[in-house]
Order: C-alpha cells, then structure tokens, then sequence
C-alpha cells in the first residue's frame, strides 16, 4: 500500500464542491449517495483534508488529489480525534446508530469549535438510523448554526427517511470501469485487476469488493488467477467463512448472484426456478436470524457437487 490516498473518479463533484467553498457558498447539509464500495468515504476524507490542511505542515496537493496518509491531520481524522470533525457509524455489536450516537453528536455541536473553524459531522449508513435517532438527527439539523456542516452517506440501494432527504442537497457518485481497474491496481501497486479471475471481473463490483477479495484469496492461499466463484463458494462453505469472515458475511448475497450470473442456463441443473428458491431461502434464514449451516449444505449437494 501506498503512503498516500489518491482520489480516482469523482472529479466533477469534488472541483464543485471546492468552488462551492471558495465562493462561500458551501451547503451545510449535504447527502452522498451512491452504490457501496465506490470510495465515499475516501471521497469526503479527501475532502476534509482540503478544507483543513491549511492548518498543518502538510498540504493537500489539490492537482494530484492525494494527500499523505502519515501526516498529523490525517491521523486525526482517521482516529476520530479532529477537534472539529465528528464521524458517526453503526457500532460493531449493535444493528442500527442508536439514539445515544446522535446525543453525544448534538453535544459536539454544543462545544465551541476549534480555532473558531467550521465544524463537520460526518454519518455513514444513514439508512441505519433507528427511529429515535432519526428524530433526533432531524431536529439538530432544523436548528441551523452557521459553523456546523452535515455530510450524510448513503449506500443508495437503501432508502432512507423523506424527511431527511428533503432537507439536504443530494450528490450522486458513481463510477466507470477505467476508474475501478485504476483503483484496484493503485491500492496494490500493481496490475492486479487482469489477475482476478473473470468470474469477479464486471462492470458491477465495485473497488471495495474486489480489494477485499484479493485480500481474502491471498490470506487463505488461493489463487487470484485460477479461482472460480464455485471454488470460492466451496472453499468458504467448507471453512464456514459465512460465519468468521466480514468479508464473506458482508457480500453472500452478491457472491450467490454471480454464482447464478455465470451459470443460470449454463447447466441443465441451474434454472431461474432454482436461483429463485435459493434466494428465497436465504432471505428467509437472514430474516429470522437461524443457522446458516443447512442453507449452504443444501447449496452445496443440489450446485456445487458434481
């Protein structure tokens, strides 16, 4: 991995957002939306650092758009630790952002900012919000402060509350596939992309994906190259990765649609009935939280076995 984060895509929006704060014009409420795993988060840390490396040594190289990942502002924002930045996600052990979450951000805003500068907050998975806690968001954000911003991130396959959608002004991110080999190769520093076997290799899966799946393969000594999604699907449902791995437990849903992607049609014992029952079946195990064991077993004697 490189020393620095370079922004690939999103080149439009991020000049705009810049010219927006050079003619002080900035808005104090904004939403990204945009599929997972394009770089929305590395989209608003880019941005960040922009906005604050004024203040330290180290300045944002605004013609390459990168920054030093070892430098003390992006320490701080990393860890959470800016004085005048507040980052909010769901916690590991719990299943939306409490309303807790929100009141320790509605103290932030509270505090008097640092160096007198324009505080932000920064929510991941606004769809996460529970119902308190989108309440409560709502009221702090329809109490205006000329010093706090909001920039609100949303997987847009999610829907998120009306209310607060109508309240901020909606960035959409996306995208093309240059952009993803670019990324993929930068992040390792090399042509890996032509590696990856074909079966993961779309016009779909986003960088964040394929990273981690590299990163997977590699950590488990399987071949970039030569592993299929079936062998993939054999070696995580023979390890139970469905239960272990993050990564795994994060993307089921996609690694069983290009499982059926390259296959539906392809084998007398694959057909849209079948991709129909499985996904059905997996909906219902992942509604009623019961084990995924007798899923893949199944998965694996009635797809995967020859």
């Amino acid at each position: 991995m490189s020393d620095t984060s370079k922004l690939i895509g999103h080149q439009t929006l991020f000049s705009d957002l810049i010219y927006l704060d050079q003619i002080q014009k900035f808005p104090n409420k904004i939403l990204i939306n945009g599929p997972k795993g394009i770089g929305k988060k590395n989209f608003i840390n880019h941005f960040l650092h922009y906005l604050y490396s004024k203040n330290y040594n180290n300045n944002y190289d605004l013609k390459k758009k990168e920054f030093n990942v070892n430098n003390n502002l992006s320490k701080l924002i990393s860890t959470n630790t800016h004085p005048n930045i507040f980052k909010i996600k769901k916690k590991e052990d719990k299943k939306i952002i409490d309303i807790d979450q929100i009141r320790e951000m509605i103290q932030f805003t509270n505090q008097t900012s640092f160096n007198n500068e324009r505080r932000f907050i920064i929510i991941e998975d606004i769809s996460l919000l529970g119902i308190n806690s989108s309440n409560a968001l709502l009221k702090s954000i329809e109490e205006p402060n000329n010093k706090i911003y909001y920039i609100l991130i949303n997987n847009s396959e999610f829907k998120i509350l009306e209310t607060i959608k109508s309240r901020c002004l909606e960035f959409k991110l996306n995208l093309i596939n240059s952009e993803v080999i670019e990324i993929v190769n930068y992040y390792f520093n090399c042509d890996i992309y032509s590696d990856i076997n074909s079966d993961f290799r779309n016009n779909y899966n986003s960088p964040s994906f394929l990273i981690s799946l590299v990163n997977f393969l590699e950590s488990n000594d399987l071949s970039i190259k030569e592993c299929k999604i079936e062998d993939l699907l054999t070696h995580v449902i023979k390890n139970k990765s469905y239960t272990s791995n993050e990564f795994i437990k994060e993307n089921l849903n996609l690694l069983i649609e290009l499982f059926f992607y390259k296959n539906i049609n392809n084998s007398k014992k694959i057909s849209f009935k079948i991709k129909k029952y499985f996904y059905l079946k997996l909906s219902f195990v992942k509604k009623y939280n019961l084990d995924f064991e007798s899923f893949f077993l199944e998965f694996n004697d009635k797809l995967l076995s020859e």
